[in-house]
């Protein structure tokens, strides 16, 4: 190797220890193709890393609110795909500490599978994966009674919405959710259309399509906002930067206090009847 090769070698090297985090797996991250093969980083792979790391500190925090800094703490991850944010997770928060509980939950078998064998080979012991859908995790056997953190990064319409009950039965003291494609109260929106447009102005707001999928998407998430605050949880929005790829990057932070908002509640029954929603107080916004 000549000289200008050993410098480029050692300035990529420079580099990757500049950004890696302590004892970090680089196995894990070639695998989730954060790391090219050779163990190096590109441009695109220094943008993934920056929004792991993003990511991984709002969580981080949460984590470490818990009884012994999060020591033995549980975490479920919903839609969780490759089961990328959970991987991260254990290799820089959990398994350091020796304790806790990561499961992912997903209802493709294959990525379960690959999820698995991954972290049998990483030896991520203490990591569990579960081939059910959101609406059937709160009832599963190898899901403890509680689960201090639940998580659900852009799982797909009412998958949320199901991350929601279930944090809501397992009284999870945090859920960190990044909603995408709500399809439904747009759905419903475009079924009461003519109905709503000869009763109130406010109609004109989804009266075209275009509208009407941008109008249930925000509507959608100031509903699940209203819903956490009146089953007692304090509720912050913010906006996931670093994410520009994608449009779905409002980030939905739920925190525990016990206190049910009557305010909230009657909120969220005066929304859902403006816009002709009644029926989803049925459903997914069932009075506690």
């Amino acid at each position: 190797m000549n000289g200008k090769a050993v410098a480029k070698a050692s300035k990529a090297e420079a580099e990757l220890q500049e950004v890696l985090r302590p004892g970090q797996s680089m196995e894990l991250l070639k695998e989730l193709h954060i790391l090219t093969r050779e163990g190096r980083l590109n441009q695109d792979s220094r943008r993934k890393l920056k929004q792991v790391y993003h990511l991984f500190q709002f969580i981080e925090k949460l984590l470490l609110e818990l009884p012994e800094e999060g020591a033995h703490a549980s975490l479920a991850d919903h839609g969780a795909g490759k089961s990328y944010l959970g991987f991260i997770l254990y290799d820089l928060f959990f398994g350091p500490r020796g304790g806790g509980r990561v499961y992912g939950i997903e209802t493709r078998a294959d990525l379960v599978d690959k999820s698995r064998a991954l972290a049998r080979r990483l030896g991520f012991d203490r990591m569990v994966f579960l081939n059910i859908s959101a609406a059937e995790s709160a009832d599963a056997a190898e899901l403890p009674a509680q689960v201090d953190v639940v998580t659900a990064l852009h799982a797909c319409d009412t998958a949320t919405d199901d991350a929601i009950a279930f944090g809501l039965a397992k009284q999870a003291r945090f859920m960190v959710l990044v909603p995408c494609c709500q399809a439904e109260v747009a759905a419903c929106l475009r079924q009461t259309k003519a109905l709503s447009l000869s009763r109130t102005p406010l109609a004109e707001l989804w009266r075209h399509p275009l509208h009407t999928r941008e109008i249930g998407s925000q509507l959608t998430n100031v509903l699940r906002c209203l819903y956490l605050e009146a089953n007692g949880y304090q509720v912050t929005v913010t906006e996931l930067v670093g994410w520009e790829h994608s449009l779905k990057n409002e980030l939905i932070i739920a925190r525990r206090t016990g206190q049910r908002k009557a305010s909230a509640a009657a909120r969220l029954q005066e929304l859902l009847a403006q816009f002709g929603l009644e029926a989803l107080l049925e459903t997914r916004f069932r009075p506690g």
